[in-house]
């Protein structure tokens, strides 16, 4: 159970869900549907995905790895990826989050989600 120090703001909350909508279309288009399991997103989130998230191991792993860096983060207000003095990600995990932000993005903005080109611009 999370205490009052380990809640996301608001700010984390809305990055957290750009992050999981990126990684949960990134791996619904490129992994294996008999793979994916359950995923337990943040508690300050579960209403936004009340049909839950599905999630091949390796998309979890990198989903629970970025949730954590997130959470640690010292900036605020944090600045996009691009934007960041400090990288929160290691090399092997950064390469990773770019290919999916970059699949999820295009995908995202080609069926009309045109706050995900907001987000991605500023």
């Amino acid at each position: 159970m999370m205490t009052a120090m380990e809640t996301f703001t608001p700010g984390q909350q809305k990055d957290l869900k750009v992050l999981i909508d990126f990684v949960r279309v990134y791996c619904h288009a490129s992994h294996d549907p008999a793979a994916r399991e359950p995923f337990a997103v943040p508690p300050e989130l579960e209403g936004r995905y009340r049909k839950g998230v599905s999630l091949c191991p390796a998309c979890a792993a990198l989903l629970s790895h970025g949730i954590a860096k997130r959470r640690k983060c010292p900036l605020d207000p944090k600045p996009s990826c691009k934007h960041c003095r400090i990288h929160c990600y290691s090399t092997e995990y950064r390469t990773k989050i770019r290919e999916v932000m970059a699949f999820s993005g295009r995908r995202m903005i080609m069926r009309g989600r045109l706050d995900y080109l907001w987000h991605y611009f500023f």
